[in-house]
């Protein structure tokens, strides 16, 4: 159910507020374009600079828009296992399909946290629940072993693995299983995640080339790797353009460049230089989206 290519999903403001209309655009542009799932409110939708109300808010209005059409994987993660708790409830009670949980940044739990963390939202729901594994952002890296023993939870199901190591996908084939579900959360190592045994990737640079990014995750479990490394190839310098800064201001540029919504952020972000900006246009025209 969940493979493929699944943008981690911004979400659009104007003038400091929530732009809802945009935010529904950009769903059925995605549809369109060919994207597997879509997934709101994740760090890359601003889910730190969101109040409770607004997270709620584009969960819900996320899931009535895709309709049932391709699965929505709800952002739900905190260093505060009641907070979790509670918006997983919410993402449950409102319809998504499954819950995407960032180990607990900050207050660095050992290993046992954070057994004890996955194991009570997985309890209080049910919900299909992936792992998200940012060591980079959280401090935390959630091991293998520990992994493997939140496997046999039955509804941890997968791990969006950011942790830049490839070697993780194998590693967690034998302590997870091979049908646990491993997704990539690092643009520019997508196309080698999959060939270690990865299935997808939770994308920033696919809110931009959603269309180029399918067909490289398409490609992928076709067994055509030769294809998608000419479409990866494309794509490159766009996602190292965009990860030159925060990648969340980086696609937002780019996406407005592309008249697909404003590159408005919340502080502490703020908007790209123009060195980034130059980088980004770039990285656009290389991969054939922007003259």
């Amino acid at each position: 159910m969940f493979k493929g290519s699944l943008p981690a999903l911004v979400t659009p403001f104007r003038n400091g507020a929530l732009d809802l209309d945009t935010l529904k655009k950009l769903i059925e542009w995605h549809i369109g374009e060919g994207s597997s799932g879509l997934v709101p409110v994740g760090t890359t939708g601003e889910s730190p600079t969101l109040s409770h109300a607004e997270h709620e808010t584009v969960v819900e209005e996320v899931v009535k828009a895709v309709a049932g059409r391709i699965p929505v994987i709800a952002g739900a993660g905190s260093n505060n296992t009641v907070e979790s708790i509670r918006l997983a409830r919410h993402a449950e009670k409102v319809g998504a399909d499954a819950l995407l949980l960032v180990t607990p940044y900050y207050n660095k739990p050992t290993q046992r946290g954070l057994i004890a963390h996955f194991t009570a939202v997985h309890d209080c729901c049910d919900l299909p629940i992936i792992i998200y594994n940012i060591p980079g952002r959280s401090v935390v890296d959630m091991t293998p072993e520990t992994m493997g023993e939140l496997a046999q939870l039955p509804r941890i199901v997968g791990v969006k693995d950011a942790t830049g190591d490839l070697a993780r996908v194998s590693d967690q084939r034998i302590t997870c299983g091979k049908d646990f579900i491993q997704l990539s959360g690092e643009d520019a190592t997508a196309h080698g995640f999959n060939a270690q045994g990865g299935v997808g990737c939770i994308s920033v640079t696919a809110n931009v080339a959603p269309r180029l990014s399918a067909q490289m995750q398409a490609a992928c479990l076709e067994g055509n790797y030769a294809k998608a490394l000419e479409l990866q190839d494309r794509l490159m310098p766009l996602h190292k353009a965009i990860f030159t800064e925060p990648g969340l201001v980086g696609v937002k540029y780019a996406m407005s460049r592309l008249e697909l919504c404003s590159d408005e952020v919340r502080l502490p972000l703020t908007e790209l230089t123009d060195p980034t900006k130059e980088l980004v246009d770039a990285g656009l025209r290389h991969a054939g989206l922007m003259n």
